[in-house]
């Protein structure tokens, strides 16, 4: 069967209709042209800025700072995490809830208040009709925090921050100090040391593809680890609250101005405890007075007296102007360049060997032995001591000593005189125990520190020598005659060799001698191998009978008893010169 094909027969286009057509095209052309020259030229900066926010996000890091650890990993500063409540009501909404509903807020108030033990009336009130940014609430715990995140309420916004928080109050505050309210250190280590406890962060932008997974980029491993790594402290804990206790009674009991206790190592330099009185609570820092926050054992100077005496007799024995079994007389007073100069109780004392000068703290005697050292000489030692140079530490800036210029002190015989016997120059109480220290270990210069890492500084530089191993043992066992039959009887221990001298020095105002004082006690332990030094200064006593033998020694005494058993020092005892450990 044949098949018949269909003939469609073709008529023109309507050129009205292919006009319409091809100028719609053309202006769909140039519209879309339009705006890509739009999106490319005119808004490209704008999209590449809109575009960064969406592929990047910045991680919003705290101020931290690190805490802050004894030696034995005790807390004596860290960070507490907190927050901050904001409400926003035009937006308050449950889960559940439509979008447009809008909660109120004593509805929300009921549901906040059980978690932060708050009267519902008064969140309210908090509100004062305002509907967007009200604070309601800081210092909100995570615990708390936590909880009221679980609410899911919209219009509650949570924000985080820390705050410095010392859980050892005043016992630490003159030694570490404070941060203010902007995290910012203001006393004490927080401040001098403030670069080294601060946490830096080293990246804040991560990109992100459009899922939201972080995408690779040019940040270098570890960018994004936080270095909450602690400062630790060479100060033990418990060293540190028995000498804080043994102070501030003494303190008290003898109504002074202030005290000053340290324990350190002579070997090294290491501070195990570190406390002054009066002190204060840190986490109330505002309700005291600014005078608390300086750290004055570095920065104040006083006349040692005759803690520096044993120094004297070092550099007597140096130079050779004396033998160690040599004698000077006493007789109570002495006249140098038209002043009389006399002994504290104004008494003489006959014939007497050097470790009887330290044991009866002859003003007397120590002029007529440090007449044997020619004043330059004598300055030079002294300068080369350093006492009028700034002691390198990570505490506070020290202040450098005060010491009559040179050719006063060579020129005028009062000057060497009142020197031999501690006066007539200042240095700072940490000064005194690094000098005792040298005494103690050898002759070596050490520097005195609290920080674990200071020590890395302290290794770099080769140590120094003041004084000759042979001087510093014989001066060494003359102190220990002080504790054993001396003015520094109160601080012996049965069984220890405890080396110690007694210091009253009158305080100077305005040039003038005036009946303040400065009572002090400085002690090493033990005698047949030097490791400790311990200092006691009571500045100001106001009760009669002041001296560093009644004020200070009781001080020193308990603090040496801690310090033995925390530091387990074996004891020894003398059989016939020998030194026999006990079993």
């Amino acid at each position: 069967m044949k098949k018949y094909k269909k003939i469609v027969r073709l008529t023109p286009l309507d050129q009205r209709r292919f006009k319409f057509l091809y100028i719609f095209s053309l202006l769909l052309i140039f519209c879309l042209f339009g705006r890509l020259v739009k999106l490319q030229v005119f808004n490209a900066s704008d999209l590449q800025r809109k575009a960064r926010l969406i592929q990047s996000s910045k991680i919003i890091s705290l101020k931290k700072r690190r805490s802050i650890v004894d030696r034995n990993n005790r807390l004596i500063a860290y960070d507490k995490p907190l927050y901050k409540l904001w409400a926003h009501p035009q937006y308050f909404n449950f889960p559940g809830d439509s979008i447009k509903k809008v909660r109120s807020i004593e509805e929300v108030a009921k549901k906040l208040s059980s978690i932060l033990d708050i009267n519902a009336e008064i969140l309210v009130e908090k509100f004062n009709n305002k509907m967007i940014g009200i604070k309601l609430l800081d210092k909100i715990s995570e615990e708390k925090a936590e909880k009221i995140k679980n609410l899911q309420i919209s219009g509650l916004d949570l924000f985080k921050y820390s705050q410095r928080y010392y859980p050892q109050g005043e016992l630490y505050s003159n030694l570490v100090g404070f941060v203010n309210d902007e995290n910012k250190g203001s006393a004490g280590l927080e401040l001098h040391l403030d670069n080294q406890i601060k946490v830096f962060n080293k990246s804040n932008f991560i990109k992100r593809g459009g899922d939201g997974t972080p995408l690779p980029d040019n940040s270098a491993p570890g960018d994004f680890i936080y270095d909450y790594k602690s400062l630790g402290l060479t100060i033990d804990s418990k060293l540190q609250k028995a000498s804080f206790n043994a102070l501030s009674k003494q303190v008290s009991e003898w109504k002074a101005k202030k005290g000053f206790a340290i324990v350190m190592d002579v070997n090294n330099g290491r501070i195990l405890s570190l406390v002054t009185v009066p002190s204060y609570d840190p986490n109330k820092f505002w309700q005291y007075d600014s005078e608390l926050f300086r750290g004055w054992y570095s920065q104040d100077l006083f006349e040692p007296g005759s803690t520096f005496k044993p120094i004297n007799l070092a550099l007597a024995l140096e130079e050779k102007v004396i033998e160690k079994d040599g004698l000077v007389e006493d007789i109570g007073n002495i006249k140098v360049g038209g002043w009389t100069l006399w002994n504290w109780n104004k008494k003489g004392n006959g014939y007497i060997d050097y470790p009887k000068v330290l044991q009866v703290s002859s003003n007397v005697g120590m002029v007529k032995i440090m007449q044997n050292l020619d004043p330059t000489i004598y300055w030079n030692w002294l300068q080369n001591l350093g006492i009028n140079k700034n002691l390198e530490t990570d505490l506070f800036e020290s202040t450098a000593g005060q010491l009559k210029r040179k050719d006063l002190f060579v020129n005028q015989s009062i000057e060497p005189a009142v020197t031999s016997f501690g006066k007539g120059f200042s240095i700072s109480p940490l000064k005194l125990v690094q000098l005792h220290a040298a005494l103690a270990n050898g002759g070596f210069e050490v520097t005195p520190h609290v920080t674990s890492t200071f020590k890395e500084k302290v290794n770099k530089n080769p140590k120094k020598q003041f004084f000759s191993p042979d001087v510093s043992k014989i001066v060494l066992e003359w102190m220990e005659s002080v504790v054993d039959k001396g003015s520094g009887s109160g601080a012996k221990i049965e069984g220890y060799r405890i080396a110690g001298k007694t210091g009253t020095s009158q305080k100077a105002i305005n040039g003038s001698y005036t009946s303040k004082k400065v009572c002090s006690f400085i002690a090493t332990l033990p005698v047949n191998d030097p490791k400790f030094a311990v200092l006691v200064v009571v500045d100001e006593p106001s009760k009669s009978y002041a001296y560093g033998s009644t004020v200070a020694v009781p001080v020193a005494k308990e603090i040496i008893e801690s310090l033995i058993v925390i530091e387990k020092i074996p004891p020894n005892i003398k059989d016939h010169g020998m030194i026999v450990k006990k079993p």
